[in-house]
Parts: C-alpha cells; structure tokens; sequence
C-alpha cells in the first residue's frame, strides 16, 4: 500500500525504541471499517461533494479499498463505511486478476444499453435479485491525485459503478425491485437480521 501522503519521522542514526516502531508500524496498517447494514440511516443519505483532497481522503480511500478486498466486493461507497462523502471505489478486474480505482465525485455521464443480472450488495448482506442497469456507462470523476478522470465500461464493472453511485445518492438495489419484492424483502430481511 502506498504511503498516501503521511509525514513519516526523518530516519537517525539511533535505534527506535519499541513504542516508536509500533507507532510507526500502525501509520502504514490499513483500517478495516465496519460495513454500514439496512437499515442504517446513513445508507439513505445523499452522500456531500469532496471540494479537497486531502491526506484523509487518500487514507479513507486505502482503508475502504482494504474493506473491500476483506469482505470480497467489487465496489464500495464511502457512506458503507459510514463516512458521507462521494467517494466510491470499484474493482474493473476480471480475469486478469483486480485492478481498483478510486473515483471522487463520480458522475454517469453516458449509459446505453440494458441488462438484468442478478445483484447483492455488502450492506444487503446474503440477498441477491436480478435489478436491470444499464450495460454501459461512462463516468467522469477526480482521481486522488486531483485529476479529471473518464472510465468507460461495460457489463460487472459498468454494473458496480452505477451501484456505487446509488449509493452516495442514498439509493440501495433494492429500490430498483418491484414494491411487492420491496415489501416481501424489508418484511423477510427486517425478521432475519434480528
């Protein structure tokens, strides 16, 4: 992982004492973030620009990508992970093993196409339902290091970039079912997660 910014103490030529190896040991540890769970509030936020990027911006970005690969998703949105900020991050890999970007501010600018696949969610854990989206997209965001971005998918990676975007709008896939799979799910989830 990258050291994404963080000031570390200039190098000396004496040893570091125990406590100072561990202080330094935890600036480069990755915080695994618990996944927000329906029905939590902050799910159903609209989730505030980022007008900076900061040194904690590229840390919450290295701890929700670490949060991700932990619990094995393809994408996750800031407010997941509680925070309410328009930040998401999404795996593109495929076969070729995982290849994760983070965009800030991400827009959809350009969707054509429809597809319905089957789809879940980290914070609907263990419900799955087809939902139709759009088969491509192009998104425009901001990378960490402050530049425009353009990303240009399809299918999985087109799929989990319009999910994420739900998800700084306060939208959960389960809003694209019908009210009747709606009800039968907030009714049948709500009596298992007790």
């Amino acid at each position: 992982m990258q050291n994404a910014g963080m000031c570390l103490p200039r190098p000396s030529s004496r040893a570091l004492d125990l406590g100072e190896a561990v202080r330094l040991e935890y600036i480069h540890m990755a915080v695994l973030y618990p996944i927000r769970k329906y029905p939590d509030s902050i799910l159903r936020q609209k989730a505030s620009p980022i007008e900076e990027i900061t040194d904690e911006v590229r840390k919450l970005a290295a701890d929700m990508i670490e949060t991700m690969q932990a619990a094995s998703g393809v994408g996750l949105a800031a407010n997941q992970v509680g925070v309410a900020l328009r930040l998401i991050i999404v795996d593109m890999g495929g076969e070729q093993g995982p290849h994760i970007i983070a965009v800030i501010n991400p827009q959809i600018v350009e969707s054509a196409g429809e597809e319905t696949a089957e789809e879940g969610c980290l914070s609907v854990p263990g419900f799955y339902e087809p939902v139709k989206r759009a088969l491509h997209v192009t998104v425009k965001g901001i990378d960490l290091d402050g530049s425009e971005q353009t990303v240009k998918c399809t299918g999985l990676a087109a799929r989990a970039f319009q999910h994420e975007i739900d998800h700084l709008d306060g939208t959960l896939f389960i809003d694209h079912l019908s009210p009747l799979k709606r009800q039968l799910f907030r009714k049948e989830y709500l009596k298992q997660s007790k």
